[in-house]
């Protein structure tokens, strides 16, 4: 947001330090209103279910806080831009900026560039998936093999 814009917020207690970022807050109190929420903000709420709801679809949920403020802006392109007229030229566009840009590294896109421990384990032969360990499955065995256990 640009330093001076107005931030129309209910008055949950986290958003009482906008004016000291220098945004102009205005509130509403959503107790005193006869309609719901949805209805007296309805742009907020709409967004941040389109959020949501994009979040757990493309990402399936795996949304990591590194990688939050990309997320983010991806959301917001997408959503600015979903009534354009020249839905063509988006892909054109992107590559033209992506020529234009400085290469940057994946260290560079994350808030914390320190790793996390997890390390993956590739397959044990490239283009194959690592076999499964063999687990004790009764139900796969022969009816007598089956009665013999029990």
């Amino acid at each position: 947001m640009e330093p001076g814009s107005t931030v129309h917020t209910d008055r949950w207690q986290a958003y009482w330090t906008v004016p000291e970022h220098g945004y102009t807050h205005e509130r509403t109190v959503m107790r005193k209103q006869n309609d719901p929420a949805h209805v007296v903000m309805p742009g907020v709420h709409r967004v941040a279910s389109l959020l949501q709801r994009w979040l757990l679809g493309t990402h399936q949920g795996a949304v990591s806080p590194e990688h939050l403020d990309a997320y983010l802006n991806e959301f917001t392109f997408r959503f600015n831009r979903r009534h354009s007229r020249r839905r063509g030229m988006l892909f054109y566009r992107l590559l033209e900026q992506s020529i234009a840009a400085d290469p940057i590294t994946y260290s560079s896109l994350i808030a914390n560039p320190k790793a996390t421990g997890r390390h993956h384990t590739p397959p044990s032969r490239p283009g194959r998936v690592a076999p499964i360990p063999a687990v004790y499955r009764p139900w796969r065995q022969p009816q007598e093999t089956r009665a013999d256990l029990t």
